[in-house]
């Protein structure tokens, strides 16, 4: 199960609101070993596709450096669907690598600023893709 906080949720889907109609995408870093989303770090979608997210490649060492640095962990990886519902697609999951991360997805399709939109998470390890409760608090 993944428990996250209201405000983090907020942030996620305002930033797949922002960047539609293409996808967004970031990570939510949190102390390493403990599985607690803290730190917000939305990225740049490298690929500006209504379809497909890439992280940036110099961003993404970046991210993983100042991870190190800090002692933490990517405990979400997200990214939205502008087009489909909140689900792993196959290149989603060929390129799941974090294996304890949690996978959020959401979708900005048939929404307008304040409509409705999808948030779902899920487990992807090798190639098997498991969606989980999502339990949403006002803090840890």
């Amino acid at each position: 199960m993944l428990t996250i906080t209201q405000a983090l949720v907020d942030r996620i889907v305002a930033h797949a609101r922002k960047d539609h109609p293409d996808e967004a995408c970031g990570v939510v870093a949190g102390p390493a070993g403990s599985d607690r989303p803290e730190r917000f770090i939305p990225m740049l979608n490298a690929a500006m596709s209504p379809t497909f997210y890439e992280f940036d490649s110099g961003d993404l060492l970046k991210l993983y450096r100042e991870l190190d640095d800090r002692d933490e962990d990517p405990v979400v990886i997200y990214h939205s669907h502008t087009a489909t519902e909140a689900y792993p697609s196959r290149t989603d999951i060929s390129y799941a690598n974090e294996p304890g991360a949690h996978y959020v997805l959401v979708s900005t399709r048939d929404t307008d600023d304040l409509g409705d939109f999808q948030f779902r998470s899920f487990r992807i390890v090798d190639g098997e893709v498991t969606e989980e409760e999502v339990r949403v608090v006002d803090s840890y």
